[in-house]
Formats: structure tokens, sequence, C-alpha cells
């Protein structure tokens, strides 16, 4: 799939953006280029310590921010795939500061999408959130408006082979800011600070993030917005899981936040497909709609169904989030 290709991943210092680069080096060892593009050298000067130009001469770091059209077009020189994982990410930050939420969310999807079609890149899949499903943060207005500009994009390609895609997901098991480890660093004080004890997340490990965005890369059509069928968990299970020992105060949710995710709504429900692993929501103009279909054996789902973390037919157990936890995020962990 990526066999003398060139890779750009916007956000590329981040957690996700890591994971993908280590996996796309050790599974595409004949990758052309991966090109880590972000805003933060100080984050690309700890990354590139892993990645030695005598041992990895296909990684570049380049340092930009998707809000700058013209150095993003500058980076994407010659790159044929494209990950867009930057963003700004953190709820109460952004309700704080909304405009500046607005200029890279939005602002840097369109610029991303502006720099692809000029650069005759054929592959793009950006990641949303479950918080963009029926969003209640301006945060997940954001990250819902990418979605739609990036699914829209789709219209405007002509006749160059370029397909865009989105992928959304919950949690991502041990990134950075997410309540895991939050927890895990909060527990020596012996006390984890619980929000709402009805609290529900969906929960998928960094290597099902990865394998997702991979596979969106190797088999969207342009158009498609992937969603996986994974596990959920209770905050209160997790607390257990983590610091059984501490005590759990409630202090109550934080600004924009939710009690529980969800990534399909009923509305959503009408183009909603399952196939295999994934749910996929198609937009109301996909092309050659049947036949895809027939390709791939999606499944429609029930008129009104829903996805979210409160309903979801599969819980994690106690166990097995420290489980999870010791294999996905710190292999030390104990209780």
């Amino acid at each position: 799939m990526l066999k003398n290709k060139s890779i750009l991943i916007t956000g590329g210092t981040g957690t996700l953006g890591q994971a993908l680069t280590k996996s796309i080096l050790e599974s595409y060892p004949e990758v052309r280029r991966v090109i880590i593009y972000s805003r933060d050298e100080q984050k690309q000067f700890q990354m590139a310590q892993s990645y030695p130009k005598d041992r990895f001469p296909q990684i570049r770091f380049f340092i930009g921010d998707v809000r700058d059209l013209e150095r993003l077009t500058r980076a994407l020189d010659d790159v044929d795939c494209v990950i867009h994982a930057a963003a700004m990410k953190h709820v109460p930050i952004a309700e704080y500061n909304p405009d500046e939420c607005v200029k890279t969310n939005i602002g840097g999807a369109e610029n991303v999408i502006k720099a692809c079609l000029a650069c005759n890149v054929s592959r793009v899949v950006a990641l949303s959130t479950d918080k963009a499903c029926a969003p209640i943060n301006l945060y997940g207005a954001t990250k819902l408006t990418s979605d739609k500009l990036f699914i829209a994009a789709n219209n405007i390609v002509g006749k160059r082979d370029l397909r865009f895609s989105v992928v959304r997901y919950g949690n991502v098991m041990g990134s950075n800011g997410s309540v895991i480890p939050y927890f895990l660093k909060q527990r020596s004080s012996g006390v984890l600070h619980i929000t709402d004890p009805n609290m529900t997340r969906f929960n998928i490990p960094i290597e099902g993030g990865v394998d997702m965005v991979l596979h969106a890369l190797e088999h969207a059509r342009g158009g498609e917005l992937f969603v996986p069928r994974i596990p959920s968990y209770r905050i209160t299970d997790l607390a257990e899981a983590i610091g059984p020992e501490c005590e759990k105060p409630v202090i109550g949710i934080r600004p924009g936040e939710k009690i529980h995710e969800e990534m399909i709504t009923a509305s959503d429900s009408f183009s909603t497909y399952q196939i295999g692993k994934y749910y996929v929501i198609l937009p109301t103009d996909f092309r050659n709609k049947e036949a895809y279909l027939k390709e791939v054996g999606a499944e429609a789902v029930e008129a009104g169904f829903t996805y979210n973390s409160a309903s979801n037919e599969e819980f994690l157990s106690v166990e097995e989030i420290r489980e999870l936890i010791q294999q996905h995020v710190d292999p030390d962990f104990t209780v």
C-alpha cells in the first residue's frame, strides 16, 4: 500500500502521530518518506532522537502549522498520502479560547484540503472524535465542521485521483490529556477525582486507532466516515482498576463535557452500514453506492440505531481494564 509512497502526518508528534510513524516504518520498510508536520519544535526534537538519520533515512521533520497554507503547501510537495491528526483538542481550553480552536480545527482543515488539491495528493484520512457527534462543546462543533469539510471535498476533486475520508473514535488508551494517564499520575496522592459516577467512555487501544487509519487509507473510496466497533467502560470501574484503595470524590463535570460518548446518532442510522469490525457512515451522494455496498458485504443498521457508550453491548470489567493498561499503556502497572 505504501511502497515507494511519501506520506505526511499533520500533528505527527502527538500520541497517534507517533504510533502511526512507528507502525508505518515497521510495516512498510519500503515507504519513500514519512514527513512529521507539527508546530512544536521541542516535541520534534525529542521524537527525532528515536529516529536517527543513519537508520531511518525516510523520515523528515517539518516545522509548520496547519493554519499556514503556504507552509503546508510547501510541505506537501511530492506527497502521496496525508493523515490529518493536528487539532486543538482539550475541551476546557477550547471553551476558553474559542477563536483559537476555530482557526486550528476549521481553518486548518480547509488549508489541508486546499493544499492537497493543489499538490496532487491521492489519499487523505482526517481524524475525528466522538465529540463531533451531536456536539455540545466547541471542540466537538469544530470537529464536526471539519468532518463535513473533508467529506464534501470529494465533490471538488474533479478528475484527480484523490479520495478524502474520515475516521471517528473515542478515547485512545494512554493518549496525551486522556483520563487513564491522568488517573495513573493522580493515584500516588491517594485521591482520584471522579467528575460524574454515571460517566461512560468508549475505549480503543492505540494500535486499534492506527489500524483504523491505515484501513481507511487503503480501502476508502472517498466520502466514508469510519467508526470502530469497540467496548465501553464505566469511569467508576476505571477508577477501581487503577486505584482501588484511593478516595474517589465526585467533583462535577468540566465545561463542555459529556456524561456519555456517542459516535452514531439516530439521524445517522439511515446512512450507516456495518462492514466487518467497523461502522461506515456514507454521504447521501456517495458514488456507485449500491455496487459498493454489495462489493464490501455491507449490512444496513436498523432505522433509529444509535452507538452510545452507555447503551453499548460490550463493557470492560475492572480486571480487563487492568490487563489493557498493562498491555497498552504501562507494562509496569500493578495494583
